[in-house]
């Protein structure tokens, strides 16, 4: 995966928008305004995604590649450095499953809303 099929992937879901809040080199993803993935384009790529706790460890756990999330809640959050370690169809169900916990999490007016755009 590369920084381009990361972001066409995410921006094919529903109500996602991509900015740059943080810096010229952190691309972010976000679902109604909730974070859900960032792509750091500064050297080599890596992803920040949200993970149910006990997943995230076990997934640090099983891959090398798979580190506490990098400026994040490490207890929420896992950093993915992309390295050909791990193919792209895991990466993309890893995206999923970071979306799904995010709109998972909001109200039900927010996804009220989601499900109406």
């Amino acid at each position: 995966m590369n920084i381009e099929k990361f972001r066409e992937y995410c921006l094919a879901k529903k109500a996602v928008t991509e900015s740059f809040p943080f810096d010229d080199t952190t691309l972010v993803m976000k679902v109604l305004d909730k974070m859900f993935a960032l792509g750091n384009l500064d050297g080599d790529l890596s992803l920040n995604l949200k993970c149910n706790p006990e997943k995230a460890i076990e997934l640090r756990e099983q891959f090398p590649s798979v580190k506490p999330g990098f400026h994040m809640n490490k207890k929420h959050w896992n950093t993915i450095e992309v390295n050909g370690s791990i193919d792209s169809e895991k990466i993309q169900e890893w995206i999923d499953d970071s979306y799904n916990l995010v709109v998972s999490e909001m109200t039900k007016k927010q996804r009220e809303l989601l499900n109406s755009v």
